[in-house]
């Protein structure tokens, strides 16, 4: 019994001992870092502990070594991101220079807002001979210029009977203009200037076809006058492809526009209808004005703006079948005249005055007579007859036309002319 103790006694004091030693080795293996492996232990509890220390090493291993890389590349991805976001202010420093805000969209559009005074002869009894007197104001785009000159585009009613037009550029400089050509229909007309036009900044065309209602539109010009001259209003494009019956010094016409927001007052006929990227989409024209209408505006879109003004400039005025005569619709006849008329006749347009050297006089037609068809289409009135003879008809065309005289249904064939001094 004795010595079996006494052997217990040693080979607990022989494990103590090895325990004691592995761990001083296994602590200077951690310390030093040493490749040391440490003294295996004996009995099943040191293999076991061998054993689980071996697959947990391995398990440790096998779970870095596959993401080192990935490792690396995840710090160098932190970095570089890192590096990115140090330098935010002068990204956001180059952005804001590149970019336009509205602000700066209308400081460059409105350099190409003129203001013009229509000015015109009249008589003073008080004074000795014809002073030319102010009679209006109204706004002007530049669209196009070189070396000397620069071209402006405004409304036909801006300066219409003007006997002098004087434009004032942005600077404030002021220059009397020339008028190009001019079109009572589509209220357009073309004006140059020239000399030193370095002040004159044209402003680019847009597609007036590419809006849509909702579209953010600014409307540039000289309400009231010069002293609130290239005053910006903002709206929206309210409707496009709108016809707006409209009474001209060449007769009623159906004027096609777009129909905005944006405040338009007087002064501001012949200004700019801009999109947002400072681009002219239209020459604002007009305003319904009436006791509880607000925001009713209307600007002749730029792409019949356009093609006008490139007539102008090329022709002086907008080449169109001329017919040669004024026209009156029915009821606007006196009532004496209307009781001699057959009852039948309740559509058509009367013929109010005809030049004996038109296209329709030489076809026999006369003052007086009731036009009703054109080429076989019904007439109800003035305004209609003008819409089917410049749409559909060109110069040189052959159209007959059936008209009332004295009660009595006739057909006479019209070649058409070109007009000079068009009235229809």
């Amino acid at each position: 019994m004795y010595e079996e103790n006494k052997h217990f006694q040693e080979d607990q004091l022989n494990e103590n001992t090895n325990q004691s030693q592995f761990k001083q080795t296994e602590e200077n293996y951690q310390m030093n870092g040493t490749q040391i492996k440490p003294p295996k232990k004996t009995g099943f509890k040191g293999l076991l502990m061998a054993i689980s220390g071996g697959v947990l090493g391995s398990a440790i291993t096998l779970t870095a070594v596959p993401y080192l890389p990935n490792y690396q590349e995840a710090a160098s991805e932190t970095k570089a991101v890192e590096n990115t976001s140090a330098v935010p202010a002068v990204n956001v420093k180059q952005v804001s220079t590149t970019s336009h805000s509205l602000a700066d969209t209308v400081e460059q559009a409105s350099k190409a807002i003129v203001g013009i005074v229509n000015y015109q002869k009249q008589s003073n009894p008080f004074q000795q001979g014809n002073n030319e007197v102010e009679t209006g104001s109204g706004s002007g785009v530049i669209f196009k210029k070189d070396l000397n000159t620069a071209y402006i585009v405004t409304n036909n009613h801006v300066i219409e009977n003007a006997n002098k037009i004087e434009v004032t550029l942005h600077n404030g400089d002021k220059m009397t203009a020339e008028l190009i050509g001019t079109d009572s229909l589509t209220d357009i007309a073309v004006l140059k200037i020239s000399g030193n036009v370095s002040a004159a900044e044209p402003l680019t065309f847009g597609d007036s076809s590419q809006l849509r209602a909702g579209d953010q539109v600014l409307a540039i010009g000289n309400p009231l006058g010069l002293d609130l001259s290239r005053t910006v209003t903002q709206g929206i494009v309210s409707a496009v492809n709108r016809t707006i019956p409209v009474s001209t010094s060449a007769g009623d016409w159906d004027l096609e526009v777009i129909q905005t927001d944006a405040a338009i007052n007087p002064g501001n006929s012949g200004g700019a209808l801009i999109n947002t990227a400072g681009q002219l989409v239209g020459i604002n024209s007009m305003k319904i004005s009436e006791s509880g209408v607000e925001g009713l505006g209307f600007a002749i879109p730029s792409k019949e703006v356009k093609r006008i003004i490139n007539e102008l400039i090329e022709n002086g005025q907008v080449v169109r079948p001329y017919f040669g005569v004024s026209l009156a619709d029915l009821d606007e006849i006196p009532s004496f005249y209307r009781q001699n008329l057959p009852a039948t006749i309740s559509k058509g347009t009367i013929i109010a005055t005809i030049d004996p050297n038109s296209a329709a006089a030489k076809a026999g037609l006369q003052s007086q007579d009731i036009i009703v068809s054109i080429g076989g289409k019904e007439i109800t009135n003035s305004n209609d007859f003008r819409k089917t003879l410049y749409s559909q008809y060109k110069i040189g065309d052959k159209v007959k036309v059936e008209f009332y005289r004295q009660g009595e249904l006739k057909t006479v064939e019209v070649t058409l002319q070109s007009n000079k001094n068009t009235k229809a």
